[in-house]
């Protein structure tokens, strides 16, 4: 064998969908962890120096925040191994569907395990979908405070009305009632608006939604890859099984040296 045959023979057996949803499924995971994290760190500065003047008005928030934080710390390690035991599957599955190392063999081990891997897979992204639709919560309560402060900004001639314009915590479930001040109204919100906080929370929100979404779109892929994958399979064992009919056929009339014969008659009417 050249090193072109060579060379085919492995890109043959490179699972290419499941690479490519390994790789989204990383770049989302990387992208939703990574970014959450200091959005979540930066939710709380900025509630702390905006929207509360007592410690004991967003301690709950900051407990709730840190817990977050490990949470996102326990979902990057799981999903980090779990990518590769996707890609492992994958590779299996297509040597064999491939038959790249000799003839196919599918054992009822490896179909249960594949199996298992597709109904876990599913899960997760159904599970998934339900972190995407929270990871859409911040963005919705920054996106209405930044369409307050654009509003603030266009009306600048009627300091009145703008004082009327308000973002208040309390309403998202991020503070107490009985926060102090708990809200942000007029040039204050506009000024809140404006720093360095709020902008850098709110593109790191936007950024972690978009990892949630890859991270859906990678588990969808890998799922509906993965059975696709099964059928296949399946299909190349009925075919397997079919060939080695015919080759013990031909094998027994080969050496019987005459043709043989079938023990049911030809025509029905031959039946009583």
């Amino acid at each position: 064998m050249g090193c072109y045959d060579c060379c085919m023979r492995c890109l043959g057996g490179v699972p290419y969908c499941s690479l490519v949803a390994t790789l989204l499924c990383f770049s989302g995971i990387a992208l939703f962890c990574g970014c959450g994290h200091q959005a979540l760190t930066e939710t709380e500065r900025l509630i702390e120096n905006y929207f509360a003047r007592n410690l004991q008005d967003y301690i709950t928030l900051a407990y709730i925040i840190q817990y977050f934080q490990y949470v996102i710390y326990g979902l990057a390690s799981f999903f980090f191994l779990y990518c590769i035991v996707l890609l492992a599957e994958g590779f299996y599955t297509t040597s064999a569907a491939k038959q790249t190392f000799g003839e196919f063999r599918s054992t009822m081990c490896g179909r249960c395990l594949s199996s298992s891997f597709i109904v876990l897979t599913y899960v997760l992204a159904v599970l998934w979908l339900l972190v995407f639709a929270f990871s859409a919560l911040p963005v919705y309560f920054f996106y209405n405070m930044d369409a307050t402060c654009h509003t603030i900004d266009v009306l600048t001639e009627t300091p009145a009305s703008i004082n009327q314009l308000c973002v208040d915590a309390r309403q998202y479930g991020l503070l107490p009632w009985n926060a102090v001040p708990g809200k942000a109204c007029g040039m204050t919100l506009s000024t809140v608006c404006k720093t360095r906080e709020y902008r850098t929370t709110y593109d790191l929100y936007i950024a972690a939604f978009a990892g949630a979404g890859i991270t859906l779109l990678a588990l969808v892929h890998c799922s509906l890859h993965l059975a696709v994958t099964q059928l296949y399979l399946r299909r190349l064992g009925h075919m397997d099984k079919d060939r080695r009919g015919c080759e013990l056929y031909g094998t027994v009339r080969r050496n019987s040296g005459r043709t043989l014969c079938s023990p049911y008659p030809a025509n029905t009417s031959e039946v009583s």
